[in-house]
Order: C-alpha cells, then sequence, then structure tokens
C-alpha cells in the first residue's frame, strides 16, 4: 500500500513535504514501491505549488542573466550568439529589447525557456 492521499490544504502539503524529505536521506532504488511513491508524491507536491504558490514573475533580463551564470556563459558567449557584441551588452544594460529572433536564438541553441523571455519589461532611460 502506498499511503498517499491528495494535497488539498497547507496541512496536507506539510505532511507530503515531510514524507518525501525521507526520500532525501535513504534514496530508494529505481523500479521499488518506495521509488514509485516517491515519484507520485513529488508529482503531487509540484502540482500543488503550480495551484497555490506561483512563481513571481522573473525580469527576463534577470532570467537571462541567471541562466547565463548557470551555464557558465559570458557577455562574450552572447555577443557571439547575437552577432554582436554591442547588441549584447545593450541588452544587458537594457538599452535594447530582446527581439523574436534572438529568444527563438538563445531558446533554440541555449535552451533557454521562451517563456521567460517574453514578458514585457520597461527599458533603461
Amino acid at each position: 500500500m502506498m499511503n498517499i492521499r491528495p494535497i488539498h490544504t497547507e496541512d496536507d502539503y506539510e505532511w507530503a513535504l515531510s514524507e518525501v524529505s525521507l526520500y532525501f536521506e535513504n534514496e530508494p532504488e529505481i523500479g521499488t514501491p518506495d521509488a514509485d511513491r516517491f515519484d507520485v508524491l513529488s508529482d503531487l507536491i509540484a502540482a500543488y505549488e503550480a495551484r497555490n504558490l506561483p512563481l513571481p514573475a522573473v525580469d527576463p533580463i534577470d532570467a537571462l542573466k541567471a541562466f547565463m551564470e548557470s551555464a557558465g556563459k559570458s557577455q562574450s558567449d552572447l555577443a557571439e550568439l547575437f552577432g554582436s557584441r554591442s547588441r549584447a551588452s545593450e541588452v544587458l544594460n537594457l538599452k535594447r529589447a530582446l527581439t523574436l529572433e534572438m529568444v527563438h536564438k538563445l531558446n533554440r541553441r541555449w535552451g533557454v525557456p521562451a517563456e521567460l523571455l517574453i514578458a514585457p519589461y520597461a527599458l533603461a532611460a
């Protein structure tokens, strides 16, 4: 028996978090009932968080900078992708908006989720 229940309340959520945290210290072997339970609990937690704990909107350029940092990409790498050092600098310094072509390149070549880059944002004055 898996002993899993829906997550409707904050108490249910806390229960699920405590249950899934046990598996972080004693990782279940893939294909076992415990591994299945971990997967189901994780999916339930993710669904509850998506419904009840939405992430705040992220500025596209902040998202791009965070992605670049985590992926070890430099402004020079961005300039190579965009075809111009000045264009990369202008985008990162909010002097030029991302174009659809730039978003497409960032998504296709670097794997940056397009939905992070298409929100409106203000340029510097």
